[in-house]
């Protein structure tokens, strides 16, 4: 008997909270608008007259600013001095060409910009290159086998660099052989660590 008793409030239950969902959600036909009534009777569009006499109204003058004028337009503009990659060792044809455009007056090519392959080098800085290179020599030279070994990549870059700089030096490029020394130094530096 227990049994049937709480199957029937079951059903009962449930039965019950079916019929509440479906109270509370409503009816399922939308609601009908009544329409607007028609408009019966015409309404006169009517013309309204331009006033005769209109006041003319005259634009402020404007204060414009002054034209600017640059100072500097006749004047180029100075770029830094960047070494030049090397690739391949310089012939001999562009040292006559450094030569000739050292004791020229510069044409009006290279005043604008063109590449040269540099000029007279600065007797301190060929000395930096110098002594930076037969450092990172030295340094590349203590370093022990194992780690020669195990950092391989790294090493061949820094004696890539370390090449290039000695090249650079020989072809008259102390900048540019300067600048490759000091990146197979940082790379030393960071193999080091």
């Amino acid at each position: 008997m227990k049994g049937k008793g709480k199957l029937s409030r079951k059903i009962a239950w449930t039965t019950l909270c079916f019929g509440l969902a479906i109270g509370v959600s409503g009816c399922r036909h939308r609601p009908q608008l009544a329409p607007l009534p028609p408009v019966l009777t015409p309404v006169a569009l009517e013309d309204i007259p331009e006033p005769q006499n209109l006041p003319m109204v005259e634009a402020p003058p404007e204060k414009l600013p002054p034209v600017p004028v640059s100072t500097e337009a006749g004047k180029p503009k100075r770029r830094k001095k960047q070494p030049p990659k090397i690739i391949m060792p310089p012939e001999p044809a562009p040292e006559t060409q450094v030569t000739s455009a050292a004791g020229a007056v510069p044409s009006s090519d290279t005043a604008v910009g063109a590449l040269t392959a540099g000029g007279e080098t600065n007797p301190q800085t060929k000395q930096e290159a110098e002594d930076l290179i037969a450092s990172i020599d030295k340094r590349l030279n203590a370093l022990p086998a194992q780690k020669v070994e195990e950092e391989k990549g790294q090493v061949s870059k820094i004696r890539n660099f370390w090449k290039d700089a000695q090249d650079a030096l020989k072809s008259g490029d102390a900048e540019g052989a300067k600048t490759l020394a000091t990146k197979a130094k940082l790379l030393l530096d960071d193999l080091e660590k």
